[in-house]
């Protein structure tokens, strides 16, 4: 009777043993199980956070690059109007016969009138691609993103000056050329009211471009020259 006692007492110690390695092999089971998802959520969240970023860095990046590109079409317009104003207002200075001079007048203030809207567009855009640029900035860590990026907005900020300065030009050579009359006494063309003032703002606006056309053009270098890779040694 003890023997049997003792083999009972043996059977059910080995089935509890048995017991508490099954319910501590699915309770360990469980737990890593959460562990693994919790992970998996973790790292899923994290990818979807990076490709959410990728995404939003190309879209500000694409729409930085065609606002800067419109800036750049318009500035172009702006200056083929600039450049025949400038050449109509010349000629009508040297102009002795007065009708001409009046013909050459109309084409210089035509051209000039022509020429300040894509100035001012164009100002508009340099200035919008800046600020995509800027918030493209905050959506990367890569050093050399980072340095291109910083070009890229100099070259905006660089570019709205620009357009702006010969907007003003524009705007003052409209104003000579607006006044230019011929003195048939003195047989030679002058101004119908006293433009020193005008003069001096014009030439002034125009000194101001050249020194903002050398930064604008060294940003482009800069860009144009850029290397996103290391030489290999």
């Amino acid at each position: 009777m003890a023997r049997e006692f003792d083999r009972n007492m043996f059977i059910m110690l080995i089935s509890i043993m048995i017991g508490i390695i099954i319910i501590t092999y699915f309770v360990a089971d469980i737990v890593s199980r959460s562990k693994i998802e919790t992970l998996t959520t973790g790292y899923e969240t994290q990818i979807s956070g990076i490709e959410k970023k990728n995404v939003n860095f190309t879209n500000y990046f694409m729409k930085s690059t065609v606002l800067l590109d419109q800036a750049r079409e318009d500035r172009a317009f702006g200056n083929y109007h600039f450049d025949l104003g400038l050449l109509w207002y010349q000629s009508a200075l040297a102009e002795k016969d007065s009708s001409l001079m009046e013909l050459y007048k109309t084409r210089g203030i035509d051209n000039c009138t022509d020429a300040m809207p894509y100035y001012y567009y164009s100002c508009l855009n340099f200035g919008e691609s800046k600020n995509y640029f800027t918030e493209t900035k905050s959506l990367t860590t890569y050093p050399k993103y980072l340095s291109v990026l910083d070009i890229y907005i100099n070259l905006t900020a660089s570019g709205s000056r620009l357009t702006m300065l010969r907007y003003n030009a524009s705007l003052y050579l409209q104003y000579l050329t607006e006044n230019l009359t011929v003195d048939v006494e003195n047989n030679n063309v002058t101004f119908l009211v006293n433009v020193s003032g005008l003069l001096g703002l014009f030439e002034g606006a125009m000194g101001a471009y050249q020194d903002e056309l050398e930064d604008y053009e060294d940003y482009q270098d800069e860009i144009d020259e850029y290397e996103f890779f290391d030489e290999v040694r």
